[in-house]
């Protein structure tokens, strides 16, 4: 979908933090045909902003999920976390919250999104990408719990999975602590 690059906070102003402390810019280039050509590190530089979406969730109680939406033009447009025991709710995930603060845009501006989330999405998450059309989700983590990944390959979306160790770690601790959650 893109071609990226990584820059260094001095290339560039930057627009998070890694989960290590340095700042992070994504630089966006020209839509490309396919979104495996994508630079590695791009891919990184994003999922390690929805890493510390899941931390602000663990930080408040809540289960460690977090989520970013990457437009290929305009960078981060929204970041999420898991909300469900902080505010006692049964919708409150990763994915739809980031949704919800990317704000109202037009149907067409989500083709040009990839979605980053620290976990596999759910029933009700994938729904929500196939609605907005986001042609394209990195996954996290798909190990410590997998949602309907075949059914968003069926309807179009592009997965591309970083078996993040961190990710993995985050939900494992947080269920190991909390098994009622």
């Amino acid at each position: 979908m893109a071609n990226a690059i990584l820059q260094s906070a001095t290339d560039a102003p930057a627009f998070g933090s890694s989960p290590h402390g340095r700042s992070l810019s994504i630089t966006v280039t020209p839509r490309t045909k396919s979104f495996s050509v994508i630079n590695p590190a791009f891919h990184q530089a994003g999922l390690n902003e929805a890493i510390l979406e899941a931390r602000k969730s663990l930080e408040e109680g809540g289960i460690p999920i977090g989520s970013v939406l990457v437009h290929h033009v305009q960078g981060i447009v929204g970041k999420g976390h898991n909300q469900r025991l902080q505010h006692g709710s049964t919708i409150r995930h990763a994915e739809t919250d980031c949704l919800e603060n990317a704000g109202r845009k037009p149907s067409s501006f989500y083709r040009d999104c990839t979605l980053y989330t620290t976990l596999s999405p759910c029933a009700m998450c994938a729904g929500a990408i196939i609605h907005y059309g986001i042609p394209s989700v990195v996954i996290g983590d798909n190990k410590t719990t997998r949602g309907p990944e075949e059914y968003l390959k069926q309807n179009g979306v592009e997965l591309q999975y970083l078996n993040s160790q961190e990710c993995e770690d985050l939900l494992k601790h947080f269920i190991d602590a909390h098994p009622e959650a």
